[in-house]
């Protein structure tokens, strides 16, 4: 098959990319596009323009925001089938910011497209309860982010032994989603302990402000070093704010929490649901995060057996049948 991955930036999205490989791996044609434009009318124009001239058998989109590719089931005839991949609920990202009249805005596209999709995937267990209610009738196939096993491989490599300095780390954008305002202040209660931010963010500059000389502060670093610097650091923290999102927000659905548990760390996460009981990971409420990680600090996480560890290689079976479902 020619397959035609879209979504708003598509070289930068993690999960088509991991989608892409697989795809290869099975022997179909793939084409993704790179758009040099953040305009969300110019992106939806040039995809248009892209499938009349490559006529794919199959177009996956991955959704957020819907509004772009909202009109693309109108060109059936210039591609085959349509799969919609639900891997972040917008409407109720939308209402956090302009209330009801925007999650009704952004869910009339949500529904649009899982009523009209060929195929219906997602990331996690409550965004499949919710897209089923868009398209009670389709089946939905749940493809976990589960990191590569290179990742792991490349944490190996050169990467010392675990524990090696005794340091709390936060990857990811600077930013209040990811919760790294929580982060500072847990640095502030705790001035004995050493800090790490592997990351950066427009505005990273203002939480750091606050920070004090218990963190470094070292910007974005490759994959390679990430996992090196993770594999040196004894506890990983995922310091998000509990909203709207959390139920939708599961250790099936974010990258890091399971780079951080497949390298064998211990992880302590706030905002975040569990879907099931995974090893070495620590679920709190924000308002204990301190408290908890000052705990987490004097425990070591349990080893790892064959079966605790969760790897993108896993979903191969299920994407390929969702494409011979086709």
């Amino acid at each position: 098959m020619k397959v035609l991955l879209l979504a708003n930036q598509p070289e930068r999205t993690t999960r088509l990319i991991r989608f892409r490989s697989t795809l290869e791996e099975l022997g179909h044609e793939v084409i993704t596009p790179r758009f040099e434009t953040r305009n969300w009318w110019k992106i939806g124009n040039a995809a248009k323009d892209l499938i009349k001239r490559a006529r794919p058998d199959v177009v996956h989109l991955f959704n957020v925001p819907d509004i772009i590719y909202h009109d693309l089931p109108k060109l059936k005839g210039d591609f085959g089938k349509l799969i919609y991949d639900y891997r972040s609920p917008w409407g109720v990202e939308t209402a956090m910011r302009f209330g009801p009249p925007g999650r009704w805005f952004c869910e009339r596209y949500e529904r649009e497209l899982a009523q009209q999709a060929d195929a219906i995937t997602t990331v996690n267990g409550p965004l499949k309860l919710k897209v089923s209610g868009y398209a009670p009738r389709k089946e939905v196939c749940v493809i976990p982010n589960y990191p590569s096993r290179s990742f792991v491989e490349k944490g190996s490599r050169e990467g010392g032994g675990t524990n090696e300095e005794r340091a709390v780390i936060f990857v990811g954008r600077v930013c209040e989603q990811e919760g790294v305002a929580n982060f500072i202040k847990a640095s502030v209660a705790l001035r004995d302990q050493e800090f790490w931010i592997v990351g950066d963010g427009p505005f990273a500059w203002l939480y750091l402000r606050k920070a004090k000389d218990n963190v470094k502060f070292m910007g974005w670093q490759s994959h390679d070093e990430v996992a090196r610097l993770v594999r040196r650091s004894q506890l990983c923290l995922i310091p998000r704010e509990e909203n709207a999102l959390t139920p939708y927000s599961t250790d099936k659905s974010i990258w890091k929490l399971n780079e951080y548990l497949n390298l064998g760390k211990l992880v302590l996460a706030t905002g975040v649901s569990k879907e099931e009981d995974r090893k070495n990971l620590i679920i709190a409420r924000p308002g204990e995060l301190v408290e908890t990680v000052r705990k987490s600090l004097d425990m070591r996480p349990e080893k790892l057996d064959e079966k605790d560890f969760r790897f993108w290689e896993g979903n191969r079976e299920a994407i390929k049948a969702v494409y011979d479902g086709l």
